[in-house]
């Protein structure tokens, strides 16, 4: 192989002025070469984004810091405030205490199920029950025509139990314990009625 030309042709140069004359100043207050002299070949090399000029003594600014969120329903909800008795929640979690009712929303859609869920937890709270045990399934496969996320609805009952008109009968919702369908269920634990 024989050594390549520095330097560029005379119809790249032609072509390369042709470009910087269209192309906007990066620091437009920096005394740019008039047309008599030569610039200089622009060098290959990877691009990196403007720094921010500092000076001596001047802090950087901080970024923000991202931190993954937890990656399932049940650590979401495991993040959550206590909003009950410690006690009675340890022996709920640990699957010691037997739910009054329960509702399968398994093959519902996200449509169906809402007003269902919604039916449910009030009527449940109107005869006094306090613990319920709602059962979504833990969304493996698809049920319909259209693309859904898997487990839309073990994503989205924590999302409804937390807004009106369910947020304000709802006083803590948690994972189940396997007994009672692990990851695919949902303790809803509500205030009393009255």
């Amino acid at each position: 192989m024989g050594r390549r030309r520095r330097g560029l042709t005379p119809e790249d140069s032609e072509l390369w002025s042709r470009v910087a004359r269209t192309a906007m100043p990066l620091h437009p207050e920096r005394p740019r070469p008039t047309e008599s002299e030569p610039r200089p070949a622009p060098k290959p090399g990877p691009i990196r984004p403007a720094v921010p000029e500092f000076t001596l003594g001047q802090s950087a600014p901080s970024r923000p810091v991202s931190v993954p969120g937890p990656s399932s329903p049940a650590q979401r909800l495991a993040q959550q405030p206590l909003r009950m008795d410690h006690k009675v929640h340890r022996r709920m979690a640990q699957g010691k205490l037997r739910p009054e009712a329960r509702l399968d929303l398994h093959g519902m859609t996200l449509a169906v199920a809402h007003p269902v869920l919604i039916g449910f937890i009030l009527s449940s709270q109107a005869q006094g029950r306090r613990l319920v045990l709602v059962i979504t399934g833990k969304g493996r496969g698809d049920h319909g025509p259209l693309p859904t996320r898997p487990g839309a609805l073990r994503h989205q009952v924590p999302h409804w139990l937390g807004m009106p008109p369910l947020a304000s009968v709802v006083q803590q919702v948690t994972a189940a314990h396997y007994r009672h369908g692990g990851d695919g269920a949902y303790y809803v634990y509500l205030r009393r009625s009255g």
